[in-house]
Protein backbone atom coordinates (compact mmCIF):
# COMPACT_ATOMS: atom_id res chain seq x y z
CA UNK A 1 0.00 0.00 0.00
CA UNK A 2 2.33 2.19 0.71
CA UNK A 3 4.34 1.96 -2.84
CA UNK A 4 6.28 5.25 -4.47
CA UNK A 5 5.29 4.64 -8.34
CA UNK A 6 1.03 3.94 -8.18
CA UNK A 7 0.88 6.37 -5.21
CA UNK A 8 2.49 8.82 -6.93
CA UNK A 9 0.55 8.56 -10.10
CA UNK A 10 -2.36 8.41 -8.10
CA UNK A 11 -1.96 11.25 -6.04
CA UNK A 12 -0.96 13.48 -9.58
CA UNK A 13 -4.49 12.37 -10.51
CA UNK A 14 -6.21 13.29 -7.87
CA UNK A 15 -4.48 17.23 -8.36
CA UNK A 16 -3.84 17.63 -11.56
CA UNK A 17 -5.53 17.59 -15.30
CA UNK A 18 -2.91 15.66 -17.09
CA UNK A 19 -0.56 12.71 -16.46
CA UNK A 20 3.02 12.80 -18.01
CA UNK A 21 3.82 9.57 -20.05
CA UNK A 22 7.20 10.06 -19.93
CA UNK A 23 9.31 8.93 -23.19
CA UNK A 24 5.67 8.42 -24.76
CA UNK A 25 4.64 5.82 -22.54
CA UNK A 26 6.18 2.68 -24.44
CA UNK A 27 8.23 1.71 -21.46
CA UNK A 28 7.92 -2.11 -20.85
CA UNK A 29 7.72 -2.50 -16.94
CA UNK A 30 6.76 -5.89 -15.21
CA UNK A 31 5.70 -5.07 -11.42
CA UNK A 32 6.11 -7.77 -9.08
CA UNK A 33 4.04 -7.48 -5.98
CA UNK A 34 6.49 -7.25 -2.55
CA UNK A 35 4.60 -10.16 -1.21
CA UNK A 36 5.75 -12.23 -3.51
CA UNK A 37 9.39 -10.61 -3.14
CA UNK A 38 9.18 -11.19 -0.16
CA UNK A 39 8.39 -15.27 -0.27
CA UNK A 40 11.50 -15.34 -2.14
CA UNK A 41 13.64 -14.28 -0.28
CA UNK A 42 12.48 -16.41 2.45
CA UNK A 43 12.84 -19.41 0.23
CA UNK A 44 15.75 -18.60 -0.92
CA UNK A 45 17.37 -17.63 2.63
CA UNK A 46 16.25 -20.85 4.16
CA UNK A 47 17.72 -23.22 1.32
CA UNK A 48 20.46 -24.18 1.82
CA UNK A 49 20.37 -25.44 -2.35
CA UNK A 50 19.39 -22.07 -3.37
CA UNK A 51 22.78 -20.01 -1.83
CA UNK A 52 24.47 -18.03 -4.30
CA UNK A 53 22.10 -18.15 -7.45
CA UNK A 54 20.53 -15.12 -8.75
CA UNK A 55 16.41 -15.48 -9.48
CA UNK A 56 15.19 -12.61 -11.65
CA UNK A 57 11.60 -11.76 -9.81
CA UNK A 58 8.69 -10.10 -11.96
CA UNK A 59 4.96 -10.45 -11.44
CA UNK A 60 2.82 -12.63 -14.14
CA UNK A 61 2.19 -9.30 -16.85
CA UNK A 62 4.54 -6.79 -18.65
CA UNK A 63 2.90 -3.89 -19.11
CA UNK A 64 3.52 -0.41 -20.85
CA UNK A 65 4.16 2.85 -18.76
CA UNK A 66 1.06 3.77 -20.66
CA UNK A 67 -1.07 0.66 -19.43
CA UNK A 68 -0.32 1.03 -15.77
CA UNK A 69 -1.37 4.98 -16.46
CA UNK A 70 -4.73 4.07 -17.52
CA UNK A 71 -4.81 1.29 -14.54
CA UNK A 72 -4.14 3.90 -12.10
CA UNK A 73 -7.42 6.35 -13.60
CA UNK A 74 -9.60 3.28 -13.69
CA UNK A 75 -8.92 2.48 -9.92
CA UNK A 76 -9.14 5.97 -8.84
CA UNK A 77 -12.15 6.59 -11.29
CA UNK A 78 -10.49 9.38 -12.90
CA UNK A 79 -10.87 10.64 -16.29
CA UNK A 80 -7.28 12.52 -17.16
CA UNK A 81 -5.82 13.66 -20.44
CA UNK A 82 -2.64 11.19 -20.95
CA UNK A 83 0.02 13.65 -22.48
CA UNK A 84 3.46 12.30 -23.93
CA UNK A 85 6.59 14.02 -22.31
CA UNK A 86 9.95 13.42 -23.86
CA UNK A 87 12.70 11.59 -21.35
CA UNK A 88 14.69 15.36 -22.27
CA UNK A 89 12.02 17.45 -20.61
CA UNK A 90 10.73 14.90 -17.93
CA UNK A 91 14.54 14.46 -17.30
CA UNK A 92 14.71 18.76 -16.64
CA UNK A 93 11.30 18.97 -14.41
CA UNK A 94 12.90 15.69 -12.65
CA UNK A 95 16.04 17.99 -12.27
CA UNK A 96 14.33 21.30 -11.40
CA UNK A 97 11.87 19.82 -8.98
CA UNK A 98 14.75 17.38 -6.33
CA UNK A 99 16.26 21.26 -6.02
CA UNK A 100 12.65 21.99 -3.80
CA UNK A 101 12.10 18.58 -2.85
CA UNK A 102 12.22 19.24 1.37
CA UNK A 103 9.16 20.96 0.25
CA UNK A 104 6.88 18.74 -1.26
CA UNK A 105 7.99 15.64 -3.07
CA UNK A 106 8.55 15.73 -6.49
CA UNK A 107 6.45 14.50 -9.19
CA UNK A 108 9.00 12.38 -10.42
CA UNK A 109 13.33 12.29 -10.17
CA UNK A 110 15.77 12.95 -12.61
CA UNK A 111 16.74 9.38 -11.21
CA UNK A 112 13.41 7.81 -12.00
CA UNK A 113 13.12 9.32 -15.44
CA UNK A 114 17.08 7.73 -16.75
CA UNK A 115 15.24 4.15 -15.12
CA UNK A 116 11.94 5.00 -17.34
CA UNK A 117 14.78 4.67 -20.36
CA UNK A 118 15.16 1.17 -20.72
CA UNK A 119 12.61 -1.34 -20.00
CA UNK A 120 12.05 -3.00 -16.54
CA UNK A 121 11.06 -6.81 -17.42
CA UNK A 122 12.73 -10.01 -16.74
CA UNK A 123 15.28 -11.72 -19.78
CA UNK A 124 13.88 -15.17 -18.40
CA UNK A 125 17.97 -16.22 -18.30
CA UNK A 126 17.78 -16.57 -14.50
CA UNK A 127 14.89 -18.92 -12.17
CA UNK A 128 12.34 -16.79 -11.32
CA UNK A 129 9.14 -17.27 -8.99
CA UNK A 130 7.84 -20.29 -10.23
CA UNK A 131 11.27 -22.22 -9.67
CA UNK A 132 10.72 -20.89 -5.72
CA UNK A 133 7.44 -22.13 -6.44
CA UNK A 134 5.41 -19.13 -5.93
CA UNK A 135 2.73 -18.46 -8.06
CA UNK A 136 3.11 -13.98 -9.11
CA UNK A 137 0.20 -12.26 -7.54
CA UNK A 138 -0.97 -9.78 -10.58
CA UNK A 139 -1.05 -5.80 -10.14
CA UNK A 140 -4.80 -6.03 -11.08
CA UNK A 141 -5.67 -7.76 -7.43
CA UNK A 142 -3.57 -5.78 -5.48
CA UNK A 143 -3.77 -2.32 -6.37
CA UNK A 144 -7.25 -1.90 -6.11
CA UNK A 145 -6.92 -2.34 -2.54
CA UNK A 146 -5.45 0.90 -1.74
CA UNK A 147 -5.83 2.83 -4.85
CA UNK A 148 -9.68 3.36 -3.65
CA UNK A 149 -8.46 6.27 -1.56
CA UNK A 150 -7.65 8.64 -4.18
CA UNK A 151 -11.22 8.52 -5.42
CA UNK A 152 -13.21 11.42 -5.40
CA UNK A 153 -14.74 11.52 -2.11
CA UNK A 154 -11.80 9.33 -0.85
CA UNK A 155 -11.87 5.94 0.55
CA UNK A 156 -15.71 6.08 1.85
CA UNK A 157 -17.31 7.27 -1.55
CA UNK A 158 -18.79 4.00 -2.49
CA UNK A 159 -20.47 3.81 1.15
CA UNK A 160 -21.98 7.53 0.77
CA UNK A 161 -23.48 6.40 -2.56
CA UNK A 162 -25.30 4.02 -0.94
CA UNK A 163 -26.77 5.80 1.80
CA UNK A 164 -30.56 6.35 1.99
CA UNK A 165 -31.48 9.79 1.25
Amino acid sequence: PEDDFFNRFAGMAAMAPVLPLIGGGKTRLQPVYVGDVAKAVARAASDPDLAGKTFELGGPNVYTFRELMELVLEQTERRRALVPLPFALAGMIGSVCQLGAGLVPPPVTADQVELLKADNVVFGQAPGLADLGIAPVAVEAIVPTYLYRFRKGGQYADLAEQSPA
